[in-house]
């Protein structure tokens, strides 16, 4: 059965984008001239930056917002290591609460799985070196534990460096913090932070990956809306206020997003002056060129806070230069913000406006007509795989493509475009997911996009996009009317090998 079909089109983004509780003003109410923000939006497309999304505030107020098909309002993304400003405000809260303090001690969280021999440095051990990063692993610890504690794989990896001394970026070391408020408060972080932080903020239908032992990952695999990031930042822009009420205390944005270690101490000042990643880190909240602060994940994945221009910007995206994507913010936008109200410049804005209701990624097909439009079925049985995949049928009619995809336990159904991505659920892992390290347990239906096209007359390829984790699949089925061949390609970072099928025609 398929589930929830429907083409991505501007119309659905206008009807969507007034949900999120945010409010709306036009740049130059705000002081910034429409001109500079599409210039920015070109700037990045010329770049090839691979943004899925933008939502920049000012004042509170949401003065420009985009998403680049398939991508849209509605649909959660990956934020990958922007996960941990929700953990870091999730340890203010339960400081305001008296839950713990920063210089509790690790090891007297989880008695029962500390190594027989305590050394020195894992006894100095606190939730603030943690939180900066400074744990004294080296280098950052990885683990595949057969009976999934990572929690006691942590505690007996060897602290090489005094704790508060160096900095070593390690998402294990936000895994323990997830942990530690886990056991505090008695709930996961994601359940911890919903009557604090997503209820009072308008964030529902929050995500969020766990370990084997059922905690939230922490460090990683938060799913949420732009607009979603965006409110974090605009609350920390606040000081912890929202709409009149003081959630989290001022004290702790204060302290969470000042610098209390240097990433990269041994960089010469003039080096240092202009990269953001050498302004010094907070809690999981790094500092950044400008007097601004933000989280960031793999490949583009930001929350950006510029207090002194009093604006916010979200963005997700999955690009090959994260600190481009930084470059960009400061070039386009500082200079054009100004401290009055704009004049109104219709033509700037309707220039702005049409061009965020067209913003689409690169299609990965043309559109084709290679068999007049004459619909094409076919069944194919596949030679026993590494994957399980057992049969395959597709069905081309009217520009869109089903496919049944079953394996060894699962049937499987989608449907795709020609030319144009068409919107879908599914229960079947992504490539991300099949990769080793990460659990999808809770996490579906997935939301997905496909599209299709004709390579030749006997090839068909058909695209899955992942949606919510920026993977891919494409299938390509080779047909000479009597055997086939199925290639199946998978996005390259997951380090997961193509795989080539055998077929026969039923």
């Amino acid at each position: 059965m398929l589930l929830g079909i429907q083409l991505l089109c501007p119309s659905v983004w206008a009807k969507n984008i007034k949900a999120d509780g945010l409010q709306r003003s036009t740049p130059e109410a705000e002081g910034i001239s429409s001109s500079a923000i599409l210039q920015y939006i070109d700037a990045v497309e010329k770049k090839n930056l691979g943004m899925h999304s933008f939502m920049l505030l000012r004042h509170g107020k949401v003065i420009a917002e985009g998403w680049w098909k398939p991508y849209q309002p509605e649909l959660r993304h990956i934020v990958h290591s922007v996960s941990k400003m929700f953990v870091s405000t999730a340890v203010g809260f339960a400081i305001d609460e008296k839950l713990m303090t920063l210089d509790d001690k690790v090891m007297c969280f989880f008695p029962e799985y500390l190594p027989d021999t305590i050394t020195p440095y894992l006894e100095q051990l606190t939730i603030r070196h943690l939180l900066t990063m400074s744990a004294g692993n080296e280098p950052a610890p990885v683990f595949t534990s057969a009976d999934g504690n990572w929690v006691k794989a942590f505690l007996a990896t060897p602290l090489v460096n005094k704790p508060g001394s160096k900095f070593v970026y390690s998402s294990y070391a936000t895994y323990m913090v997830s942990a530690i408020l886990q056991r505090v408060t008695g709930q996961p972080v994601r359940d911890y932070l919903r009557p604090r932080l997503f209820e009072p903020l308008g964030i529902y239908a929050v995500l969020w990956e766990e370990s084997p032992a059922g905690i939230n990952c922490g460090g990683w695999g938060l799913r949420l809306k732009t607009s979603d990031l965006a409110k974090l930042g605009q609350l920390y822009l606040q000081r912890g206020k929202w709409q009149g009420k003081q959630l989290l205390s001022a004290s702790w944005i204060e302290e969470a997003t000042t610098s209390h270690i240097s990433p990269q101490p041994d960089l010469s000042p003039d080096k240092c002056t202009a990269n953001d990643w050498a302004q010094g880190y907070g809690y999981y909240i790094w500092r950044c060129c400008n007097n601004a602060f933000r989280a960031d994940g793999s490949s583009g994945q930001y929350i950006i806070v510029m207090p002194d221009q009093d604006m916010v910007m979200a963005i997700t995206s999955e690009s090959p230069d994260m600190k481009e994507e930084l470059n960009l913010v400061w070039k386009y936008f500082l200079p054009a913000v100004k401290d009055k109200k704009l004049p109104n410049d219709k033509d700037a804005y309707n220039a702005l406006m049409s061009k965020m209701a067209t913003l689409s990624l690169p299609m990965p097909f043309d559109k084709t007509t290679l068999l007049d439009d004459k619909t094409v079925v076919r069944h194919y049985s596949v030679e026993p795989n590494e994957l399980h995949i057992n049969h395959i049928s597709v069905k081309v009619a009217d520009d869109k493509c089903f496919m049944t995809l079953v394996t060894d336990d699962a049937s499987h159904e989608f449907v795709c475009g020609n030319g144009q991505w068409i919107y879908d659920k599914t229960e079947r892992k992504s490539p991300y997911f099949v990769s080793l390290r990460h659990n999808s347990s809770g996490l579906s239906p997935f939301d997905i996009a496909g599209c299709f096209a004709w390579k030749n007359k006997n090839v068909l390829q058909i695209r899955l996009l992942y949606l919510e984790d920026n993977t891919f699949e494409t299938f390509s089925i080779s047909d000479d009317g009597e055997e086939a061949t199925v290639t199946l390609y998978r996005t390259s970072d997951t380090k997961l090998p193509d795989v080539r099928m055998k077929a026969h025609i039923e």
